[in-house]
């Protein structure tokens, strides 16, 4: 039986939830593949997902000086391939682009996955169509593979134009998992037709259904459990919804809770502290996913205000979105890209302008002292997330396109 060759970025990883339960999918329905991963894990934790997955995992060296001797070797075996002046040229290309280390890493890994990849791969499919996306376009040609994509929000909103239309136009196919991803990257391809709009979903399995009775708290007693379930960049907004918070009166009672890792982690906390919120606000860090799914059972309103970064960078369709609707929590998020996709506003919860602390306010405080709104919304929202984002349709479309190549 042969593979399918699945590259990323890192593995396993918390924030990528969505791609773990991809991989599961797949094997599940019959797909065998191999992890190619250009760096080890860092996370403290895994999903349990994860621990589902069998597939083998090869790491490529995540910087050069990581491992000399197995680049050069895999460079020396590159040069000996017949493919080797096609592929050399398309990296010679992206380099006179973009004439830097990061370029030439991808090579490098491009070199040593070509190299060290079993006879059984017959595709390569990647994740992200920014750096794995580049390594595994250079092995792809080394080992005279056909690939493909799938691109997320990042990869494309960083990304040049011309990287995107070189890789969108060498590859077989590409999926994306938003309609705004998909009429962007339609729009660089020289044939639309190989991009396809296709939703990850989730699998709702591991999910408790909604609660079938509303929580009492408005906010004049026992205190309303914020959540926020991201990393702490800049696209996530976590400082738009201190300020936010901040705005309330100061005699509604409410508590916000935050679960996650990232750079911007300590500011955010020295920010909390000058706005006199730290006593009411409790910083989780990372955690595994069953602790996540505990903590959003017992929140009332699930807040994430997504906007823009000054790069570009933002959100896709972020999955504790709908991780949180299918357990019937009310959302407050932002009108940024896919969200809207997603949640129907005013129907199955509640959308302001990204970067709008005032208007972020003004919401809060509404659905604090509402708890029959937050749960009308939250039941509306779970029903239609189940209905309309299962991860099965997606999983089936993807499957049946690897089977015509195994």
């Amino acid at each position: 039986m042969s593979r399918i060759a699945v590259v990323v970025k890192g593995y396993p990883r918390l924030s990528e939830t969505f791609i773990a339960q991809e991989m599961l999918g797949l094997e599940r329905r019959g797909v065998e593949i191999l992890i190619v991963a250009l760096r080890k894990p860092y996370d403290p934790y895994i999903h349990d997902l994860h621990r589902q997955i069998s597939a083998e995992v090869m790491y490529l060296p995540e910087y050069v000086k990581d491992d000399p001797a197995r680049v050069a070797r895999a460079k020396r075996w590159a040069e000996k391939q017949p493919t080797y002046k096609a592929a050399k040229n398309q990296f010679d290309a992206d380099f006179a682009h973009q004439p830097n280390a990061d370029r030439q890493r991808r090579w490098a890994q491009g070199c040593v996955f070509a190299h060290e990849l079993p006879e059984d791969i017959t595709w390569i499919y990647t994740h992200y169509l920014h750096t794995p996306c580049s390594a595994a376009r250079y092995a792809a040609h080394l080992a005279g593979k056909s690939w493909s994509f799938s691109a997320h929000a990042k990869d494309i909103w960083t990304s040049p134009e011309w990287d995107l239309k070189t890789k969108i136009n060498d590859a077989a196919w590409g999926v994306t998992c938003t309609g705004v991803n998909a009429k962007y990257l339609k729009s660089l391809a020289d044939d639309p037709g190989k991009i396809e709009l296709l939703y990850h979903g989730l699998d709702f399995s591991g999910f408790p259904l909604p609660s079938e009775t509303p929580s009492p708290r408005d906010g004049s007693g026992d205190p309303v459990r914020l959540i926020s379930v991201g990393r702490a960049v800049e696209k996530k907004g976590y400082d738009d919804l201190l300020a936010a918070l901040s705005k309330l009166p100061p005699e509604l009672n409410w508590h916000f809770k935050h679960i996650g890792g990232g750079e911007l982690a300590d500011e955010l906390k020295t920010a909390a502290d000058g706005l006199g919120l730290s006593d009411r606000i409790t910083w989780r860090g990372a955690q595994p996913r069953e602790e996540v799914i505990s903590c959003c059972q017992q929140a009332d309103l699930f807040i994430l205000p997504s906007k823009l970064a000054k790069t570009g960078d933002r959100d896709g369709l972020p999955n504790v979105l709908m991780e949180a609707q299918s357990m019937g929590r009310c959302c407050l998020s932002t009108k940024v890209s896919a969200i809207p996709e997603l949640i129907n506003d005013g129907k199955t919860g509640e959308l302001v302008t990204p970067g709008d602390s005032d208007e972020l306010a003004k919401s809060l405080e509404g659905l604090i002292k509402d708890p029959e709104r937050r749960f009308k919304l939250g039941l509306a929202a779970a029903t239609h997330v189940r209905k309309d984002f299962s991860t099965d349709p997606g999983l089936d479309r993807l499957a049946a396109k690897f089977r015509k190549v195994l």
